[in-house]
C-alpha cells in the first residue's frame, strides 16, 4: 500500500491510502492537511495505516510543524492514530467538537481544543476553519464538520462516502449516487432522523466548491446542490 497526495484546493492536500480488503472493489481512507501558520491535519487515520500517512504529510510540511489533529467523529479511520501525531508534533492538539471533548477527550494525551457550533479555528495565510455541529449524521452524537472559507472546501468526512480502489482524488461527476447505493446496501450505516434535513441546509448554506470526502473520490462543483440532493436520497 501507498498514500497518494493530490491538492484538491489551494493549500488543502487530500492523502489518501487504498485498502483492497476493505471493501469488495477497494475502498479509499482519506486524510486532508491544510496548510498555513498553523497547519491542521482532518481525520488523524488509523493506527495502522499511520506510517504511511505521516511520510505523506512529510512530503509537505515539517511533520513537527502539525498544530491540529480534527476528526469529525470518535472512530478508528477518524481518530485511531491521535496519539501517534501528538508524539511527533509538540506543538499540536486535537481540535473537535464541545461533544466529542465531554465525551471522549481521555483518548488523546493532550487535551483537546473544544469547538461550539459556528466557531472558527485560525490557521493563518489565509485559512479559517469553522466548526459545524452535525449529530448523528451520518452517526455519532459527537459528529460535526468544517468549512475552509478561502477555499471554500468542506471537510465533509463520512457523507458521500463511495468505494472503488480506482478512483480520481477529484471529481465533478455525481458521488450522490454512489453513496446511496452502499448506504442501501449498509441499511445501519447512517442515521435517518428528523432533523437530518436542517443539518444538511445548514451544511449547504456555507455554498463549498470542493467537498473533502473521507471515502471515494472528492468532490468539485456546486456542493450545496449535492448536500441537499443527498437529503432528497435520504427522504428527510
Amino acid at each position: 500500500m501507498q498514500t497518494n497526495i493530490h491538492e484538491i484546493a489551494d493549500g488543502v492536500y487530500r492523502l489518501s491510502t487504498v485498502v483492497p480488503e476493505a471493501a469488495p472493489g477497494g475502498f479509499t481512507f482519506n486524510q486532508y492537511l491544510l496548510t498555513g501558520d498553523e497547519p491542521m491535519l482532518f481525520h488523524s487515520g488509523a493506527r495502522q495505516l499511520f506510517p504511511l500517512v505521516r511520510d505523506a504529510v512529510a512530503k509537505v510540511i515539517d511533520v513537527a510543524q502539525l498544530r491540529w489533529i480534527s476528526f469529525g467523529h470518535v472512530e478508528s479511520d477518524e481518530s485511531g492514530a491521535i496519539n501517534n501525531w501528538l508524539a511527533i508534533a509538540p506543538q499540536a492538539r486535537p481540535v473537535c467538537s464541545q461533544v466529542a471533548a465531554l465525551t471522549s477527550s481521555d483518548i488523546a494525551d493532550r487535551p483537546p481544543r473544544a469547538l461550539a457550533d459556528g466557531e472558527e479555528l485560525v490557521l493563518g495565510a489565509g485559512k479559517r476553519l469553522r466548526w459545524l455541529d452535525a449529530p448523528h449524521l451520518p452517526h455519532n452524537w459527537e459528529c460535526g464538520y468544517m468549512f475552509e472559507s478561502s477555499t471554500r472546501t468542506l471537510l465533509c468526512g463520512d457523507l458521500f462516502t463511495h468505494g472503488g480502489s480506482d478512483v480520481p482524488p477529484l471529481t465533478t461527476s455525481d458521488v450522490v449516487g454512489p453513496w446511496n447505493e452502499m448506504r442501501l446496501a449498509m441499511p445501519a450505516s447512517v442515521a435517518v432522523e428528523a432533523h437530518a434535513r436542517e443539518i444538511l441546509n445548514k451544511l449547504a448554506s456555507t455554498e463549498p466548491r470542493t467537498l473533502a470526502i473521507m471515502h471515494g473520490s472528492s468532490y468539485q462543483g456546486d456542493g450545496a446542490q449535492l448536500l441537499r440532493q443527498l437529503g432528497d436520497a435520504l427522504g428527510v
